[in-house]
């Protein structure tokens, strides 16, 4: 481990912007969690996106009695179904981006007759919870929803006014301070160019990376926890733009930790490279080890995959 030199130092303070100033939204429709669809007559035959990954749960609930279940590529799945209830969990490694129609019937002669979903493997998340309402909502629930909504936004101005009372528009190392995310010992830095390999079949290329990491004053089951940065300058070797969406960092037991925030997430143009920053937080325990890192593009292709990635 190294204190954080000059050219090092000036290379981490042009990542650290303002919380949330870079950061956007998971792909669109897939956002893990639990979903809410409404299905009427007006919309019989609208597919709705859910976001699976091989090994994680996705479960569908139903207020109404189920009929007929037609799941495309039934095999690649472990499906557990009864009256009003259908729980799938894809057993199989499933390429980025791949899509697989599911249609569900429902019981009785009653509009709509039925409702259909496309299941859209996600990289890393998946849909745990769907909630599909067969009638629409009544006004009652309809006000719960919206108090509930109302309730939530209060929530995030507060959070957001706290945060920028605590930061006080400091960016750089500054802000870090003020966030307390820069620990006593500094920021150290690590030259991992040559570790650092590229899967075979990647439409970008390392050329160099540095990682990064900072001790915080937080805890975490009495583990210190930190932060850590991975930047790259990627070349993009294929025909066309190749836009950043999101990353996970993989650790050496398999855990995914999801990138907190992602710089830049502008397109990189084909034959060109571009510096690309990838910033995570975990425990201190878990921070050990050989990481690979995986980056995925807003068109939904496969993902970035990059081999020994280690910290300071």
């Amino acid at each position: 481990m190294s204190v954080l030199s000059s050219a090092a130092l000036v290379r981490l303070v042009l990542l650290a912007v303002p919380l949330g100033a870079s950061a956007s939204p998971p792909p669109p429709d897939c956002e893990a969690g639990t979903r809410h669809f409404e299905v009427t007559a007006d919309t019989p035959g609208k597919a709705h996106e859910v976001c699976i990954h091989p090994g994680l749960t996705t479960s569908f609930l139903f207020d109404t009695k189920l009929g007929r279940v037609e799941l495309a590529r039934r095999e690649w799945f472990r499906v557990l179904a009864d009256e009003t209830g259908l729980t799938l969990v894809p057993t199989v490694a499933l390429g980025d981006g791949e899509r697989v129609p599911l249609t569900v019937s429902f019981q009785g002669g009653d509009a709509p007759a039925g409702v259909t979903f496309t299941l859209v493997v996600h990289p890393s998340e998946a849909a745990r919870l769907v909630e599909v309402t067969r009638q629409p909502r009544t006004l009652a629930s309809s006000r719960e929803g919206e108090q509930q909504a109302r309730a939530e936004a209060r929530q995030c101005r507060e959070e957001k006014a706290r945060l920028e009372s605590a930061c006080a528009g400091r960016t750089g190392l500054l802000g870090l301070l003020a966030q307390e995310l820069l620990g006593e010992g500094g920021i150290a830095d690590k030259n991992i160019t040559k570790s650092v390999t590229s899967r075979s079949g990647n439409t970008l290329q390392s050329i160099e990376a540095s990682s990064y990491r900072t001790d915080t004053a937080h805890l975490e089951g009495g583990q210190r926890v930190v932060r850590l940065v991975v930047k790259q300058e990627l070349w993009n070797h294929g025909s066309t733009p190749w836009t950043p969406a999101g990353a996970v960092l993989v650790s050496p037991k398999g855990v995914e930790w999801k990138a907190l925030d992602m710089w830049t997430r502008e397109p990189i143009p084909p034959g060109k490279s571009q510096v690309v920053g990838v910033e995570v937080e975990m425990t201190e325990e878990a921070a050990r080890g050989t990481f690979t890192l995986k980056l995925w593009s807003q068109d939904g292709s496969a993902g970035e995959l990059f081999d020994g990635v280690t910290f300071p």
